[in-house]
C-alpha cells in the first residue's frame, strides 16, 4: 500500500539497526516499483538500538523500541521521505523490548529482558501515551541454561481476527493468548511447546488457519493450528529447517509466510541461511536451504513477491526474487546498512 504525503516518492521501506554496533538508527529507503531495489532515502537516529519496527495501520506513524536496559519507543510521523519524532521516547516499563505491533489502539511490546509485555496507548493524533496502561509479566523457566532461566517475550502481534494478542516466550517454551481490554492484558491461554525448543517468532498463515513458530534454541519450526474462534492454538508437529545437523547451536531467527500461503521462509544465523519449507495442509516440508548473501540474517520480510533479509553483522539488507512454482530465492541486489536488524514495508 503507498500512502500519499509531503516530499513522497512512492513505497517505501523503513529499517532498523543497532545504533550501538554502528548503526545508523531508522533507516528509510525507496523501492523500486519494478525491480524491488531498495535505494537509501534518509537516517534518523533519535533513538538508541531501534532494532524493530512497526508502522501504524494508515501507514502515516512508524513505531520503533528501544532494545535498552531502560526500554523505550519512539513514534515518528512519515508523511514524507524522513521520519520525524512525534514526542520523545516513551518507556514502557520492561527492559529489552525486542519486538512491538499495533493493536486495538496500542502499541503492545514484547520485552525480552524483563519477560512481559506492555501495553502503551496511541494518542487520537497517532502518538504515544506517556505512560502504559498495562504491563503483564511472563513468569516460567526452560531446561536450557543460561538461556531460559525465567521468561524472556520475544514476540507479540495480534492473530488475523484482530481478537487476540499473541506473545512467544523463548524462556518459558510457551505462547501465551491474551486479550486487550480498555488497556488491560489479561492471559486467556497459554500454550506449551516442546521443552527446551526457545520458541522466538510466529507468523500467520495467510487463512488464519495455521500459525509457525519458528525456534531459536532448535533449528526447527513448530506446524500449530489456530483457532481464532477461542483463541486456540494446537501443536502438530514440528519440522527441521537445515538438512544436516549443525555443529554448534544455529540461532534461527525470523519467518515469513507468502501471501499465497503456499510456502513459509526462515533464516538462519549460525549458518547464514534461508530456509524454504512448502505448506501442505497441516504439514510443512523442507524444500531447500540457500546462503542468505551476507552474516547473520536477523529478520526476513516477504513483499511484493521478494524476500527482504536484514543481515545484521555484514551490515547489508539484501533482496531475493522469489520463484512463485517453487518458493526458491534469488540474490538481486543489496544495500549497505551496518547492524541491520528488520525491514518493514509501507
Amino acid at each position: 500500500m503507498t500512502h500519499g504525503g509531503r516530499g513522497r516518492t512512492g513505497q517505501r521501506a523503513f529499517i532498523g539497526s543497532f545504533t550501538a554496533a554502528g548503526g545508523p538508527g531508522v533507516v528509510t529507503a525507496a523501492v523500486d516499483p519494478h525491480d524491488g531495489a531498495l535505494t537509501v532515502l534518509s537516517g534518523v537516529d533519535g533513538v538508541p538500538d531501534p532494532s524493530y519496527l512497526t508502522l501504524s495501520p494508515a501507514g502515516d506513524m512508524l513505531y520503533a523500541v528501544s532494545e535498552t536496559t531502560e526500554g523505550a519507543v519512539a513514534a515518528y510521523r512519515v508523511d514524507g521521505d524522513t521520519p520525524e519524532p512525534a514526542g520523545p521516547p516513551v518507556s514502557i516499563g520492561g527492559s529489552g523490548p525486542t519486538h512491538l505491533s499495533v493493536h486495538a489502539g496500542h502499541v503492545l511490546t514484547a520485552n525480552y529482558g524483563s519477560g512481559s509485555v506492555s501495553a502503551l496507548p496511541l494518542r487520537p493524533d497517532g502518538g504515544l501515551a506517556t505512560t502504559p496502561s498495562d504491563v503483564l509479566t511472563h513468569t516460567g523457566a526452560g531446561p536450557h541454561t543460561p538461556r531460559q532461566q525465567g521468561p524472556h517475550a520475544h514476540q507479540v502481534q495480534p492473530d488475523p481476527s484482530g481478537r487476540w494478542a499473541v506473545s512467544v516466550d523463548l524462556g518459558t517454551d510457551s505462547v501465551r493468548v491474551c486479550t486487550l481490554t480498555e488497556g488491560r492484558l489479561a492471559l486467556h491461554r497459554e500454550i506449551a511447546l516442546r521443552p527446551g525448543s526457545g520458541p522466538r517468532h510466529l507468523a500467520f498463515h495467510p487463512q488464519g488457519s495455521h500459525a509457525y513458530v519458528v525456534n531459536e534454541l532448535t533449528p526447527t519450526v513448530t506446524v500449530c493450528r489456530w483457532d481464532a474462534v477461542d483463541g486456540s492454538l494446537k501443536p502438530l508437529s514440528e519440522v527441521p529447517l537445515l538438512a544436516d545437523s549443525p555443529d554448534g547451536d544455529a540461532y534461527p531467527s525470523g519467518i515469513a509466510a507468502s501471501r499465497d500461503g503456499r510456502f513459509v521462509w526462515t533464516a538462519t544465523r549460525g549458518e547464514d541461511v534461508l530456509s524454504v519449507l512448502a505448506v501442505d495442509g497441516d504439514e510443512l516440508r523442507l524444500v531447500a536451504t540457500v546462503p542468505c548473501a551476507g552474516h547473520w540474517p536477523r529478520a526476513l520480510t516477504e513483499s511484493g513477491g521478494r524476500l527482504y533479509v536484514a543481515n545484521e553483522r555484514s551490515g547489508d539488507v539484501t533482496w531475493f526474487a522469489l520463484d512463485p512454482a517453487t518458493g526458491l530465492p534469488r540474490r538481486a541486489g543489496s544495500i549497505r546498512v551496518p547492524a541491520a536488524s528488520c525491514v518493514v514495508f509501507d
